[in-house]
């Protein structure tokens, strides 16, 4: 099972950026898909979280700016950050956990994609 992210980019702060991650490969199912990011000199920290069945948990510095969602027919998660701000500049990660097959699980990572906030 693979991850591929798109979207990260340069923003001005206020300004809103989509990233996206698809996921691909034998996939029986998926149990949840997030979205991490790490900042300069910070440590990786949860962003949001969406599970198969649709809930969501966001880090308490995103609610009411980012909204996390999923297509679960494609196997994709997007992540729609608003009022961006100069912290959430960081390197994004995409996360999804899930069944290959009855038996085999499978916890993988995609590439970062870097955000950049200007103030």
């Amino acid at each position: 099972v693979q991850l591929q992210a798109y979207g990260g980019g340069l923003v001005q702060a206020g300004g809103s950026l989509r990233l996206s991650c698809a996921a691909s490969g034998a996939i029986l199912s998926i149990t949840g898909m997030g979205w991490y990011r790490q900042g300069p000199g910070k440590l990786r920290e949860l962003v949001a979280f969406i599970t198969g069945g649709g809930s969501t948990n966001y880090a308490d510095s995103v609610k009411g700016r980012f909204t996390i969602s999923r297509d679960s027919a494609k196997n994709t998660v997007f992540l729609q950050m608003s009022s961006l701000k100069a912290e959430d500049t960081a390197v994004y990660s995409c996360n999804a956990y899930g069944r290959r097959t009855e038996r085999i699980n499978f916890n993988v990572w995609g590439q970062g994609t870097q955000v950049t906030v200007s103030s």
